[in-house]
């Protein structure tokens, strides 16, 4: 198959420049040839010829861009845009409504804190039963028992926490409660900015890297009162479990890791060593490490959570959400960190209309059924087992299907943003300082995306176009649709979408390790999918079991 000569040119610098001929007319026929067959793609002797002197001065052009600095916060001009045709937002802005804080008191054991959900200690705090700093004092101490264990925390970050619960403390003896998360304890994935503190991405070239500003979601997390406790550990560059010191565990298996990106936050949580914490997700980097060790994660729509000051692995896929121990959790946390902030220009001003005492029956609730038969084993069981547990319920679960496009083919478009992102560090040779150096890992995978041609690059956007409108329809006839977390297309489909889902533990498998269900929601339809997973958690007691550490 012929195409157009122009994609042919990330192939063919990377042959030019590994041969070290940089001077005019280095670029020779049988090069061009080699590139042509490494894409898939024949050219004549005479259209080559032709190509050539356009080639050396193409050349020319990619050399004098990588004279110009970018750094990793830089976007690129082209935005993703999750929108269907047609698509309109809820105008109305209605009050939100959690459920009523619990009327409880301090445990007599001081250990049972550690799982309690973040409206229980609310409670406690609002009721001044116990101080933020009493609080924080008694998670840092755990964060420096279990810590070290489970490999989970990159920095901890005791004297701000310190100052920001006896602030907390005196705002709240003075009545001026800002709300739930006021004097929380949280930790915060180590790819977000935290001004005067390392932010090190999990990789080793980046070890000794401080911002002097701290990224919005730290700001609004800081504006609603919360205690930052930790920077947790992430894969390097957000990829797996394995970061420059070591490899996150799973508190309930500590032989298995704790899969990733998100590791150290879904880690944490799972080990009661904070009350809640910050995740991303590209491609199932929230989704994932819930999933392993049985804690409650949201991701949001793509578009609703700012990344300014964030990590850039790829500009078009990366989301930011909460990891909790209950959904109604994420509904708290998520609603004081999404909207617009001046700064990421990719976010939308949608309300969140979220109601914890929304009837769950009144919404129209999808389920995969293909997906769910194709599984087997123990997570079969499980997820049919919540299945039913939905339709006892009184939710009506009617059987879709997902589009049916090539979506692992188009895939490539996530890392090929990555290979732009770190450009710099292949180039500079610094890949080498990264401690995954497989074939699947990002060294290679950068190197092998300079290969990508533009051409291909774009048809797969546009098939990803297609695939944003066919999903749109199939959410015109349900809410919320359920799917196993781990099988089937809808976790990728869903990344390349931009849709929200919350994945919520359902059981265990036969070596007592957790698994999950994975509820999907509507475009900025987070209101209406939490409601439907709090349903069934709060049916369920799964997310009140806890590893014995």
């Amino acid at each position: 198959m012929r195409r157009c000569g122009l994609c042919l040119l990330a192939g063919l610098l990377l042959a030019v420049f590994a041969s070290g001929q940089t001077n005019t007319n280095s670029i020779t026929r049988d090069q061009v040839m080699a590139t042509a067959r490494l894409l898939g793609l024949e050219f004549s002797d005479a259209e080559i010829g032709l190509m050539l002197p356009g080639l050396e001065t193409q050349l020319d052009d990619y050399q004098t861009l990588r004279r110009l600095p970018l750094s990793n916060s830089v976007p690129p001009a082209l935005q993703f845009n999750p929108l269907p045709v047609g698509f309109t937002f809820e105008t109305q802005r209605r009050t939100f409504r959690p459920s009523r804080l619990p009327k409880i008191k301090l445990p007599a054991n001081p250990d049972d804190l550690a799982f309690f959900s973040i409206g229980e200690l609310a409670a406690l705090i609002k009721s001044r039963q116990i101080t933020s700093e009493r609080l924080t004092r008694f998670y840092l101490e755990r964060l420096k028992r279990f810590g070290p264990k489970l490999e989970c925390v990159v920095t901890l970050t005791e004297a701000l926490a310190l100052e920001q619960a006896r602030r907390a403390d005196r705002e709240i003896a003075q009545g001026h409660y800002r709300g739930p998360l006021h004097g929380i304890p949280y930790g915060a994935k180590d790819l977000l900015a935290t001004k005067g503190i390392p932010t090190t991405w999990g990789a080793a070239p980046y070890t000794n890297q401080v911002f002097d500003f701290d990224a919005t979601v730290i700001q609004r997390l800081e504006a609603a009162g919360a205690v930052l406790v930790a920077k947790t550990t992430l894969g390097e560059l957000a990829m797996g479990d394995n970061w420059f010191g070591g490899r996150t565990r799973n508190p309930w298996n500590l032989e298995q890791g704790s899969s990733g990106s998100s590791a150290g936050s879904a880690a944490g949580v799972a080990a009661g060593l904070f009350a809640f914490a910050i995740g991303s997700e590209t491609y199932g980097s929230i989704v994932s490490p819930c999933d392993r060790v049985g804690v409650t994660g949201l991701r949001p729509t793509y578009g609703r959570v700012s990344r300014h000051g964030a990590m850039a692995l790829s500009w078009s896929m990366d989301k930011i959400g909460p990891i909790c121990r209950t959904v109604e959790d994420c509904a708290l946390v998520f609603n004081a960190i999404h909207g617009p902030d001046g700064m990421d220009q990719t976010l939308y001003d949608a309300p969140f209309n979220y109601d914890g005492r929304l009837d769950a029956r009144k919404l129209r609730v999808g389920f995969l059924k293909e997906d769910f038969e194709n599984q087997s084993g123990v997570r079969k069981t499980n997820d049919l087992a919540a299945l039913q547990t939905l339709r006892n319920l009184g939710i009506e679960l009617k059987p879709v299907e997902l589009p049916r496009y090539p979506v692992n083919h188009i895939s490539f478009v996530l890392s090929t943003e990555a290979a732009a992102a770190f450009d710099e560090l292949t180039l500079s040779g610094q890949d080498d300082w990264l401690k995954q150096q497989g074939g699947g890992s990002w060294p290679n995978t950068f190197r092998r995306r300079r290969l990508v041609p533009a051409v291909e690059f774009l048809q797969a956007q546009r098939i990803r176009w297609l695939l944003v409108q066919d999903t749109a329809r199939v959410f015109e006839t349900v809410d919320v649709i359920v799917a196993p977390s781990q099988s089937g297309r809808s976790l990728l489909l869903g990344n390349l979408t931009g849709h929200p889902c919350v994945v919520v533990p359902n059981g265990f498998s036969t070596n007592n390790t957790p698994t999950s269900l994975c509820f999907i929601g509507k475009l900025f339809g987070e209101a209406e999918l939490l409601a439907v997973a709090k349903t069934f958690q709060d049916a369920t007691d799964f997310h009140r079991q806890h590893p014995a550490l």
